[in-house]
């Protein structure tokens, strides 16, 4: 053990002190990597070792693990692990057999970790406990896995293509790169489920660099494992594609960018439904697929800005119509038809829409459809502000 100013340790409250004397409990994972990299944690995973569940359960710690001993602090409700170990068993990130007991070490709980630099704990004192050596790949920046195991949990090649998108600065032991050249070819990347596979790439996607995420799961031709039946829009990208997605602030508006740039609408549904995309990030990849092609037209007659604004449902939802014009606007510039789509929607907002065509509505005749009034309405207003701007 050693000790490192940046380690502060923890305080040992009531519930803690109910365990009994043979248990110790440590903070472990990315809370002890990033006390030791001078950044904020968001939160604390720990570790329990000599315990069992009945004594967890006398301290009043409260279960919640399904799959192996999780329970909630009854104060903080952060999560408490009991030490365990792992045994492959089947595929995909959740093909594993656990193990735990009181006589699981701290070492063979670490021993199940990702990355060296994952597998670290502190305990109370603010003592390291470092088996693997992962306080000198901090050091000198390397995501090294901690054993060969790391190539029986095929999740593992997605969480270190995020890490990278985080940690500007680090690279890839070349010894982890065959195991994930190995985790690739073996066909265990095709039991991910959906869920899990969005959850870490939109987790890499609101990290600073999602272009190294990216280039990484490239670089192992991985894609056509992650997505086997849809095309992908990363495969093709380039340096001018991983700068304009850098230079986007949000998860989100990278997502719209790289599906509603570089798939046309079916590719984007076949996309969503396989990996389960959220509905929003589909709708709005869409509206932008929608707009990218209304551009292509180069058309800006009044009928075919009725054809478009109808297309978009822009009479619902002028905000989102908005979003995606000034998304398409950051990444490839203004025009007439951009200032022209602001001031619709503007103009909608402010309520001159609803206004113009409830008149119109209010002086239907008996022998007219009031669907079709509205229609022609929502036409004649249209034209009426295509004639002022054009």
């Amino acid at each position: 053990m050693a000790r490192h100013p940046e380690l502060q340790g923890f305080q040992v409250d009531s519930a803690i002190e109910q365990l009994p004397a043979r248990a110790k409990v440590y903070v472990v994972g990315g809370a002890v990597r990033d006390a030791l990299m001078g950044r904020t944690s968001s939160d604390r995973d720990w570790v329990v070792v000599g315990a069992t569940v009945d004594n967890m359960l006398a301290a009043g710690f409260t279960p919640v693990g399904s799959d192996f001993p999780v329970f909630l602090h009854p104060c903080t409700h952060e999560e408490y692990a009991l030490a365990r170990t792992e045994r492959k068993s089947g595929h995909g990130y959740k093909g594993f057999t656990f193990h735990a007991d009181p006589s699981v070490t701290l070492e063979e709980d670490l021993a199940r970790r990702d990355f060296t630099v994952n597998a670290m704990a502190m305990n109370a004192k603010g003592d390291l406990i470092d088996p693997f050596q992962g306080f000198a790949d901090l050091q000198n920046k390397c995501m090294r896995h901690v054993s060969p195991a790391f190539s029986e949990d095929p999740l593992r090649v997605l969480r270190l293509a995020r890490f990278l998108a985080r940690f500007l600065d680090f690279s890839v032991a070349e010894e982890t790169m065959d195991l994930c050249r190995e985790l690739r070819a073996s066909g265990e990347l095709k039991h991910l489920v959906a869920e899990r596979i969005y959850a870490e790439l939109n987790k890499g996607m609101g990290e600073v660099k999602p272009s190294r995420m990216i280039k990484l799961i490239s670089k192992l031709d991985a894609w056509g494992e992650l997505a086997p039946s849809c095309p992908v829009p990363f495969s093709g990208f380039d340096k001018p594609e991983y700068d304009r997605l850098n230079g986007l602030s949000t998860a989100e508006a990278r997502w719209v960018y790289c599906l509603g740039f570089f798939l046309d609408v079916a590719q984007i549904k076949a996309l969503a439904k396989s990996w389960r995309l959220p509905r929003n990030t589909e709708d709005l990849a869409i509206v932008t697929r929608q707009c990218l092609d209304f551009l292509a037209q180069c058309t800006t007659d009044s009928s075919s800005f009725g054809r478009f604004f109808n297309q978009v449902d822009l009479y619902r939802k002028p905000a989102r119509l908005r979003q995606i014009n000034q998304l398409v606007v950051q990444l490839s510039g203004t025009g007439p038809v951009h200032e022209f789509v602001e001031k619709v929607v503007a103009e909608l907002e402010q309520g001159h829409y609803k206004t113009f065509v409830g008149d119109k509505i209010a002086n239907v005749l008996p022998s007219e459809q009031v669907a079709q009034v509205a229609s022609e309405a929502r036409q004649a207003w249209v034209s009426e502000l295509h004639s002022r701007y054009f």
